[in-house]
C-alpha cells in the first residue's frame, strides 16, 4: 500500500518578516515590548506561518533565512543589491528575534552564511524532491525557477490567507518554457531591484521570446547570427553583463542541509511556551495560540 508523500511547507522567513514589518510600520505600529524593542515583524511573521500551516496542513515544515548581509553574489558583482536601502532601525533587532522565536515554537531554522534564503529553499526541495511534495511560501518571483512536479509556490498576495499559487503546469502555460530557463529570461531583462542590468534595451517580452525560440543564454549566444541586427548588437555590447546576470539570477541547489526529513515533522506548540511569549512581549501571538487550543 503506497502512503502519500510527506507535505513539506518551506517558508521564506525573510520575505514574511519584511512583509509583516511594512504591514504595520506604515502606520507606526511597532508593538514594542517592555524593553522598548519593536516586535511587529516577528509577531506578524509567526502569525503568517501559523495561518499558512492551518490552511495548507503540512506534515513537515522548514523556515529559511539569509545569514549576514553579504553573499557569494556580492563577491561576483559589487553592484548586487547595492541600490537597496538599509533595513529600518526598528527592523534590525527583529532578524535574530524571529529566528529565536521560530526555534522556541519548534520550527526548524535553516540558513548558511554567504547564501541567501532562496539558495537554502532550493537545496531543501532538491534534497528531498523524490521523497516529499513541497509548498514554498514567499513573495519572491525568482523562486519560479524551482517549480517541479513535486514543488509548488504560494506567493503572498493579501493578508495571512490569500495566495497566488503556481505549479509547473501553470508556469508552462504562461511562459512556454521550462522553469529551469527562468534565470535565462532574467539574465536578458535584468533585475533593477537586485541591481543587475542584463542587456540594455531588452525588456521582459523580448527576453522571453529569445529564450522560447533558442533556449538558454548560451544557445542564444550561439545563434547570434540568426538575430535581427539591433538585437545582435545589444547582446554583443552587453555580453559580459548577460553572462554575469545569469549567474546572479540562478538559485543554487547545493547548500548543505544538515538534517533528516523526520527532523522537519510539524509538532503541536506546547502551552508551556506561552510564558515565554508573554515575557517577550509577543502578546498578540500568544493570544492567537491560546485561542487555537
Amino acid at each position: 500500500m503506497n502512503q502519500e508523500k510527506p507535505h513539506v511547507l518551506v517558508i521564506d522567513g525573510m520575505a514574511l518578516l519584511f512583509r509583516s514589518f511594512f504591514a504595520t510600520a506604515m502606520s507606526g505600529n511597532y508593538f514594542k515590548n517592555a524593553k522598548g524593542i519593536p516586535t511587529n515583524a516577528v509577531q506578524g511573521f509567526a502569525r503568517h506561518v501559523l495561518a499558512a500551516q492551518n490552511l495548507m496542513q503540512p506534515t513537515h515544515m522548514a523556515i529559511c533565512w539569509d545569514k549576514g548581509a553579504r553573499t557569494f553574489r556580492n563577491d561576483l558583482y559589487d553592484g548586487y543589491k547595492a541600490n537597496r536601502p538599509k533595513p529600518a532601525e526598528e527592523l534590525i533587532p527583529q532578524f535574530d528575534m524571529a529566528q529565536d522565536l521560530s526555534e522556541h515554537l519548534g520550527w526548524m531554522n535553516f540558513g548558511i552564511v554567504g547564501m541567501e534564503a532562496d539558495d537554502t529553499i532550493a537545496s531543501i526541495t532538491h534534497k528531498w524532491q523524490e521523497d516529499a511534495r513541497f509548498t514554498i511560501v514567499s513573495g519572491d518571483k525568482d523562486l519560479l525557477q524551482l517549480l517541479h512536479p513535486s514543488t509548488e509556490i504560494a506567493f503572498t498576495k493579501k493578508g495571512f490567507t490569500i495566495y497566488d499559487v503556481y505549479n509547473e503546469g501553470r508556469f508552462l502555460e504562461e511562459y512556454g518554457i521550462s522553469p529551469l530557463l527562468f534565470p535565462d529570461v532574467k539574465a536578458f531583462m535584468g533585475d533593477s531591484s537586485d541591481g543587475y542590468a542584463g542587456v540594455k534595451g531588452i525588456g521582459p517580452k523580448t527576453a522571453l521570446q529569445l529564450v522560447q525560440t533558442y533556449g538558454s543564454v548560451e544557445k542564444v549566444i550561439e545563434s547570434l547570427h540568426l538575430l535581427k541586427a539591433g538585437q545582435k548588437a545589444k547582446i554583443e555590447t552587453d555580453l559580459q553583463m548577460l553572462q554575469l546576470s545569469k549567474e546572479l539570477a540562478t538559485i543554487r541547489r547545493d547548500v548543505p542541509i544538515e538534517a533528516e526529513l523526520d527532523h522537519l515533522i510539524v509538532k503541536d506548540i506546547p502551552s508551556t511556551k506561552f510564558d515565554y511569549l508573554y515575557d517577550n512581549g509577543y502578546t498578540i501571538l500568544a493570544r492567537q495560540l491560546q485561542n487555537q487550543q
